[in-house]
């Protein structure tokens, strides 16, 4: 090992343990985890102490943060389940069917006047990258018990879904763009590999896996531990056979997690009594805290050289995308549904950018997009700036609307936001993925 790697896996090791210490102290407060990691990030790269150098660390550093998405994907989607997009599910499946596209389409137009050097597809790009929400940056804001559970698990499994279905979108503008790596098979070969092929491959593999688990665990034959090893295995099954055949991993994944938990829940004896370790804790705990490392690589190898190029442009699409990118876009979707404008200023606020659109950022650096030295800037400090106002606002937000929501509550009897969320709405992301 290197020198200068060893300096790196001596950081990392220091900020990790000093963060792990002091965990319970710092998660009452709101000093969250990616805002440590992120701030330490910036504080051991190039404009820092240059100890982590993306030049000398590209490789590690995309292993890294594509495996903590890739996880995060399929325990997301594993935890999906009919009944959260049903008509008693009608939160996130607005949010989602409608938010995320006008999102999408929102940041694609507020890019055109603000960055008049970029092409119409990487104005599209910046708005699919920056559309997914991490719910993680804002824990406390989807964790909250004063949080009504309808609005708790509608920003929950719109956090866990919408990376995945932004992914189609992200994929087709980039094959869109001359140049690139993937404009090379064509807007149709992306959408047979990266799409169809990559959805079968996912549905196989964990369709397969999941009756596999099933059938094992009925008939006792492995101990609780090796379940667990099953579900990472399959996830990096499906991830790598959906790379080798230059599909997407990532789809592979998200679809994989998907049929992976049907089949689980289709093996489950009627009536049985829920495990007290469910297989997917430790993928869970794995991509958590590989996700809450990727915002220490975010910060020291984006944000930190993005910070020395800041200017008006940058700053005012950035707190533009946090606002009303997001938040027009979530009124739009919520419109007739009887939710009282404190819910919807809530909802709308909370759709922090994170881990997914870190990645989609330095996949843009792969590709080589013409563009990406504005576009990684703009990603860069967007996300920054969430992870510190989403983070700071999170526990104080969540106060003012659960005292918001007491009291409609006590002279509304049949207040919209009282109705039960979805059995079982309270499970969702209940894993380490919300480390604080």
């Amino acid at each position: 090992m290197s020198g200068g790697s060893a300096w790196t896996g001596a950081a990392v090791a220091a900020v990790t343990t000093g963060y792990a210490l002091f965990s319970r102290r710092l998660a009452s407060t709101p000093v969250s985890a990616p805002m440590v990691f992120t701030g330490f990030g910036v504080l051991i790269g190039p404009v820092g102490l240059d100890v982590l150098d993306l030049g000398h660390d590209t490789g590690p550093v995309l292993t890294l943060i594509e495996a903590a998405l890739a996880l995060l994907l399929f325990t997301d989607s594993m935890t999906v389940r009919r009944r959260d997009l049903r008509t008693d599910g009608f939160l996130p499946l607005r949010l989602l069917a409608i938010g995320l596209p006008l999102s999408i389409g929102a940041g694609w137009l507020l890019a055109w006047p603000l960055f008049p050097g970029l092409t119409l597809w990487e104005f599209a790009l910046l708005g699919a990258v920056l559309a997914p929400t991490d719910a993680a940056l804002g824990k406390t804001a989807a964790s909250s018990p004063r949080v009504p559970a309808l609005v708790r698990h509608g920003l929950n499994v719109e956090s866990g879904l919408n990376d995945g279905l932004a992914l189609p979108f992200f994929l087709m503008f980039l094959a869109a763009i001359p140049g690139t790596v993937a404009s090379e098979e064509g807007v149709d070969g992306v959408f047979w590999r990266a799409l169809v092929v990559s959805t079968v491959v996912g549905l196989a593999f964990g369709w397969l896996g999941g009756r596999l688990l099933t059938l094992s665990k009925a008939r006792g034959w492995a101990t609780g531990e090796w379940q667990q090893v099953v579900v990472l295995a399959v996830a990096f099954g499906a991830y790598s056979v959906a790379t080798a055949a230059d599909g997407s991993g990532f789809i592979a994944t998200w679809m994989g997690g998907f049929a992976f938990g049907v089949a689980l829940r289709n093996g489950e004896p009627a009536g049985g009594e829920p495990a007290k370790e469910r297989p997917a804790d430790l993928t869970e705990y794995v991509g958590g805290l590989l996700g809450t490392l990727s915002f220490l690589v975010f910060g020291a190898v984006l944000l930190g050289p993005a910070l020395e190029h800041l200017n008006w442009r940058i700053i005012t699409y950035a707190v533009l995308s946090l606002t009303v990118v997001r938040m027009l876009p979530v009124a739009l979707a919520l419109a007739g549904t009887g939710m009282r404008l404190p819910t919807v200023a809530y909802v709308g606020w909370f759709g922090p950018r994170g881990l997914a659109s870190v990645v989609f950022g330095l996949l843009l650096v792969e590709e080589h997009v013409p563009g990406i030295e504005l576009l990684g800037q703009v990603i860069a400090v967007t996300i920054g700036l969430s992870v510190l106002l989403h983070g700071m606002s999170a526990p104080y937000f969540a106060d003012r609307y659960g005292d918001w929501y007491d009291a409609a509550k006590a002279t509304t009897p049949d207040l919209r936001e009282a109705q039960d969320a979805p059995e079982g709405a309270g499970k969702q992301h209940s894993g380490p993925r919300r480390l604080r």
